[in-house]
């Protein structure tokens, strides 16, 4: 009993860390999903929401209310020229994950990551540029 009591947090420690890289892993899954679909949704100049703008709209595709919440949207166009018919635009999905976030901070174990993924297409319509368009922080 003394050597389950003594093993147990670290069996504990170690199964709720892969849990949270799962759960890491699926988050860096669907911004990559949500790169890719603002992608094509500013290469055409259209975005399925009705109203907001279209870092807005893709933002409330994730698939959790943490990540909905949280995560950051930013379209740019990587080259010169403009939005313009045959440029490439670029999306850019960041999220700030804590590692962890029960375990003491204490033992010097990293707590937080920037997840990212990003998606580059050429446009097919001009894009306007204004509120939709902008620079990643």
């Amino acid at each position: 009993m003394v050597e389950f009591a003594l093993v147990l947090p670290l069996l504990l420690t170690l199964a709720l860390g892969v849990l949270d890289f799962g759960k890491a892993l699926n988050y860096w899954i669907d911004e990559t999903h949500l790169a890719n679909e603002t992608a094509r949704w500013a290469a055409v100049n259209g975005a399925p929401c009705a109203t907001g703008s279209l870092q807005q709209c893709a933002a409330q595709q994730a698939d959790t209310p943490e990540l909905r919440n949280n995560v950051s949207v930013c379209i740019v166009n990587p080259g010169s020229g403009g939005y313009l018919v045959g440029n490439p635009v670029q999306v850019k999905v960041q999220y700030v994950y804590t590692w962890l976030p029960w375990f003491p901070r204490r033992l010097g174990f990293p707590t937080t990551t920037r997840i990212g993924s990003s998606a580059t297409m050429r446009l097919e319509a001009n894009l306007v540029p204004g509120a939709d368009v902008g620079t990643c922080a």
